[in-house]
């Protein structure tokens, strides 16, 4: 699944295509609702911009076109003319100018509203802090962390949840986990305010690097993602994998940097609670 940062960079190369210019045609199709993309012909583009992983393009008659990518959609740009990289009929949404053709293949969620309504539009409104916003605030994102409702989740789920801060997915929440040496299946409320801090800062850093946020900063390296069985690059042992808890896709871990505490549920989805 497209995390937070690969939807800021989406969001600047459709920017790029798009900002400032008029839309001349606007097609959308399903599986799924398909949104009367039709009131965007001869409409201006005023922005272009991501909000975890989310991406929203506004116009100028007041409206908003959001889309989800889920796990399998994508977005491309070509010239007008340019023949498509992937098939016509997995195109959900086709927006041209005269410069571009915006294409967004195989994502399950495109939908229009008015601009108006996002601060209340349910999939945006109950987001938490956005890790790659200039004005994330880390307090906000630890105050979630600490709804009595999350105490006895997995760290591992818990990290991935959106409306405690938005953008982190699964390869960034192995990552950060990786990094700040927390054993996946470690509650919640196992974990004090400084290890949530350091956890909410390193998915940040992760994250912003990743996007390209940070000038001179190279994308970080995976050493736990997808490398089950493996030796881990930093202490030679070999990484083991388990299910998470609500999110049944494996979790790589390192038992020797990421070790369990006296208490910790064992590996896997039995335990958490």
């Amino acid at each position: 699944m497209p995390e937070g940062d690969a939807l800021a960079r989406f969001a600047r190369k459709v920017a790029e295509a798009l900002e400032g210019r008029t839309v001349l045609r606007a097609e959308a199709r399903g599986p799924g609702p398909v949104p009367k993309v039709e009131l965007l012909a001869g409409q201006q583009v005023e922005s272009v911009t991501s909000v975890g992983k989310n991406l929203l393009i506004r116009f100028a008659n007041g409206l908003t076109l959001r889309s989800h990518l889920r796990m399998y959609g994508t977005w491309h740009v070509y010239r007008p003319g340019q023949p498509w990289r992937r098939p016509p009929e997995r195109a959900r949404l086709v927006l041209e100018t005269a410069e571009a053709v915006v294409v967004n293949f195989d994502a399950p969620i495109v939908e229009l509203f008015e601009t108006r309504a996002e601060p209340f539009h349910r999939p945006l409104a109950g987001l938490g802090p956005d890790l790659l916003a200039e004005d994330f605030d880390p307090e906000e994102a630890l105050r979630r962390f600490r709804d009595p409702a999350l105490a006895g989740l997995a760290i591992g789920d818990a990290i991935m949840d959106q409306r405690v801060m938005a953008g982190v997915g699964n390869i960034w929440k192995h990552e950060t986990l990786f990094r700040c040496g927390i054993y996946p299946w470690r509650r919640v409320r196992d974990l004090g305010d400084d290890d949530l801090r350091a956890l909410i800062e390193t998915a940040r850093r992760l994250l912003r690097a990743a996007a390209g946020l940070e000038p001179g900063v190279r994308r970080p390296a995976y050493f736990v993602y997808g490398k089950a069985g493996r030796l881990c690059r930093r202490c030679g042992a070999r990484l083991r994998g388990a299910p998470q808890v609500a999110d049944v896709r494996l979790t790589v871990w390192c038992p020797r940097c990421q070790p369990p505490q006296p208490g910790d549920p064992p590996p896997g989805r039995a335990g958490v609670g």
